[in-house]
């Protein structure tokens, strides 16, 4: 019984050792499989990153600057991290190798932390160099079209309509007149036409030489609908061929109408002799005016004593049409080669939204009168009140 209760309490005092040791392990036993993974303590010179403080050094590590590298504050390489450019993908990129050494057990010096921060800092620092270059040459490229524009401006000089009136054969020099229009200090020719009327009778028109061009410019493809200014396009949204060829108007804006008329008929609001946008003491064409214009006692060729001889014509009435072109469904038409003129009265069979205009090109005696929309925009001519 002695030897048995000897026995059983040296056994007893074994299992009590061997359960203390397991808590704690001997400095010379071997770390488990698990303890490769634990990030060993960085000293003063050391920076030890594990793989998830790695993959999320580019936004929470700050990279220590010396004397050769460039200083990178925490703030900037956190916004880096925020942006997705290439540099940042290249800055990730090289990380992977270093995250792989981490796994294998291999300490990160510092040196390695400090190459992989120079390299984002490099990125960083081309990136933002990329971008201030493309600033600066967007800069650039603006400042050299400001001064294209600007120079353009600057440069150009209001065309001479005296080279488009009758030549000193048929039409004396004597024979044209200037005005100035009030409104915007525009010079005007115009010209005392005689000829005949639809009657065959004797008759005359004191009718501009130029199309008119007053207003503001707003953009071909919208409606002028601001009933409390006058609205112009130029052809090409372009003021240098308002200058040349004159404005494109709407019909109710030519009326100085409520824009609403474009699509209804306001035949109530049309007045004799209106005077539309025209200057005081002028009237809009008419289509009798025009036909006195067609049979002027100097021609011999139908509407092509009408036209400019720039604008294939011979232009024996000195009516001098131009090839201004026209606004047409939205869309811009025949600058130079045709042109269309609005007259102060709607269509008959369309009254809501068409009036009458007349047509010619630049070749032949080709000559129309019809009815047009009145949203399409074309050209406008004024006629002196008689006296």
């Amino acid at each position: 019984m002695k030897r048995f209760l000897l026995g059983f309490a040296l056994a007893l005092l074994a299992a009590c050792g061997d359960d203390d040791s397991s808590f704690a392990p001997r400095d010379d036993e071997p770390m488990s499989s698990s303890s490769e993974n634990v990030t060993p303590q960085s000293s003063e010179d050391e920076t030890s990153v594990s793989s998830s403080s790695a993959r999320s050094s580019s936004s929470s590590v700050t990279p220590q600057s010396s004397s050769s590298e460039t200083s990178v504050s925490s703030s900037s390489v956190r916004s880096s991290s925020s942006v997705a450019s290439s540099s940042s993908v290249r800055s990730s990129s090289s990380a992977e190798p270093a995250l792989s050494s981490a796994e294998g057990g291999e300490d990160l010096s510092s040196s390695s932390v400090r190459s992989s921060s120079s390299a984002l800092v490099e990125d960083l620092s081309s990136s933002s160099s990329a971008k201030s270059s493309s600033s600066s040459a967007k800069s650039s490229s603006s400042a050299k079209s400001s001064s294209s524009s600007v120079s353009s401006s600057s440069g150009y000089v209001p065309y001479d309509h005296k080279a488009d009136l009758g030549d000193a054969i048929r039409i004396k020099s004597s024979d044209y007149k200037t005005f100035i229009d009030e409104r915007n200090g525009r010079s005007y020719y115009y010209i005392t036409i005689n000829g005949k009327n639809k009657k065959g009778e004797a008759a005359s028109v004191t009718v501009m030489a130029e199309n008119l061009n007053v207003g503001k410019m707003i953009f071909y493809d919208d409606n002028q609908a601001n009933d409390s200014k006058i609205e112009r396009f130029c052809y090409d949204d372009d003021t240098t061929n308002c200058d040349r060829y004159g404005a494109l108007y709407q019909w109710a804006e030519m009326m100085q109408l409520p824009s609403r008329c474009n699509t209804e008929s306001c035949a109530d609001l049309i007045q004799p002799n209106h005077q539309g946008i025209c200057p005081d003491g002028w009237r809009l064409l008419t289509q009798d005016d025009f036909y006195i214009v067609l049979h002027a006692d100097n021609n011999k060729h139908g509407i092509q004593d009408a036209r400019a001889i720039r604008f294939g014509g011979f232009n024996y009435s000195g009516y001098s049409l131009v090839g201004a072109g026209y606004v047409w469904n939205r869309r811009l038409e025949n600058l130079g080669t045709a042109t269309h003129w609005f007259y102060a009265e709607e269509g008959t069979s369309f009254a809501n939204e068409r009036a009458f205009a007349s047509t010619t090109t630049n070749s032949g005696d080709i000559f129309t009168t019809y009815e047009v929309l009145k949203t399409n925009g074309l050209s406008v001519r004024c006629v002196k009140l008689e006296e």
